[in-house]
């Protein structure tokens, strides 16, 4: 019974696109691992910026710098 625990920047993720990622990722451990859909259980976390670092800083004040998350 896979547990798959996803942890996301608390940002303009939409009922659908959650829905999206929940499908796709379920549909991957059943064609990766042969493992049962309905046995898949898949949590999304979201994270305040604040809550959330990297290369030494907050994701919230390097956003406030002009750092993005969006795909270039």
């Amino acid at each position: 019974m896979p547990f798959i625990k996803i942890d996301v920047l608390r940002e303009d993720l939409s009922r659908e696109k959650k829905q999206e990622l929940i499908k796709k990722i379920s549909e991957a451990v059943t064609t990766v691992l042969n493992k049962d859909p309905h046995l898949t259980h898949i949590m999304i976390n979201e994270i305040e910026d604040d809550n959330w670092g990297y290369a030494g800083e907050q994701v919230s004040v390097l956003k406030e710098q002009g750092f993005s998350t969006e795909k270039k």
